[in-house]
């Protein structure tokens, strides 16, 4: 039967309607995995293909040389530059900011072929390391509001490159999906004297319907209010508003969940394209009893005009279906 499932962090509205679509196989990607590229500018050898390096984890070599494990490299067209001020302009009724900031790109393995489905979870561990890394050296200037990260993987994500790769984005603002979900958690906090996110994980592990996985540091779940077939949430057991400054021994547990998840897509969707962003805390801002870092994760499967026209999304596919196929889909 078709509901509407308000999100209880954004407070935004879904459509859950089921009887759309209703197993893996009504969605076809066209998916493959990535070929060998001779003019691939982010493969070990080819270092000077790309701007110099910011940061890299290396066995040996010179910086900008191969022997790195995971290098991350200002990217080649930025969105933002780091140079300028931080200058607020209004005109009328319009207003605009400097492009003032930072876009980088992590490049997770030297090897072409490998995604986070086949890296070991050691080397998607290093990448969570790099991230962290990076989030603490940017949100020292003031300039910066907020620190994205996100990961475009397969064709009909928007990804140009398959090597496989995140970016980080610096930005003078805080953007809204983030902002919606900062308002909603402080309105619950003020309201049940608790954090959304927690209680959303306590509710959930004792219910197991919507569980992808767990363990004692992460917890993977569908989102009771999924705006995607199969969106799938990654969230710390605990509370923490910031995940520069969780101890590295979380990022063991995330590394395992990233690599599980992204597992059972692939296997129960036949490697979908995909796109994962991390919500974090915005740098300036006291959120932390409140505020709940995580890792959103959403298959690119399905998109239409209502969404597009309204921003309320239609998920053919319930979260208790989706999280259900994940758990025992056979890997």
């Amino acid at each position: 039967m078709t509901e509407l499932r308000k999100d209880p962090v954004s407070e935004r509205w879904v459509v859950v309607a089921p009887e759309r679509l209703k197993r893996p196989t009504d969605f076809h990607s066209a998916q493959r995995a990535p070929r060998p590229d001779a003019s691939c500018p982010f493969c070990a050898g080819r270092e000077a293909l790309t701007p110099p390096e910011v940061l890299a984890y290396r066995n040996g070599g010179a910086p900008d040389s191969p022997g790195w494990r995971v290098r991350v490299v200002p990217n080649k067209f930025p969105a933002l530059q780091i140079d300028g001020s931080l200058a607020r302009h209004t005109e009328g009724p319009f207003e605009r900011v400097n492009g003032v900031g930072a876009h980088e790109v992590i490049i997770e393995t030297p090897d072409h072929a490998k995604t986070l489905a086949t890296m070991e979870t050691r080397e998607i561990e290093e990448v969570l390391h790099a991230f962290r890394k990076r989030i603490s050296d940017l949100k020292r200037d003031e300039r910066v509001r907020y620190v994205l990260i996100f990961k475009n993987h397969g064709h009909g994500s928007g990804a140009t490159l398959e090597h496989a790769h995140s970016q980080l984005v610096a930005l003078p603002v805080v953007p809204d999906v983030v902002r919606e979900e900062l308002d909603g958690a402080k309105r619950y906090r003020a309201a049940h004297r608790s954090c959304v996110f927690c209680d959303v994980i306590r509710h959930e592990l004792g219910a197991g319907r919507r569980i992808v996985c767990e363990d004692g540091d992460v917890v993977a779940l569908a989102p009771y209010a999924s705006r995607f077939p199969f969106e799938t949430w990654l969230l710390p057991q605990r509370h923490g508003s910031r995940f520069e400054q969780e101890p590295e021994s979380v990022c063991a547990g995330v590394a395992r969940a990233i690599k599980t998840v992204v597992q059972r897509l692939d296997a129960a969707l036949e490697s979908p394209p995909y796109n994962f962003v991390l919500h974090n805390a915005p740098p300036a801002e006291e959120v932390g009893d409140f505020f709940h870092w995580h890792i959103e994760l959403m298959p690119r499967l399905a998109r239409g005009g209502l969404e597009s026209g309204t921003g309320l999304y239609i998920n053919p596919v319930s979260p208790e279906e989706a999280a259900n196929i994940l758990r025992t889909v056979p890997v």
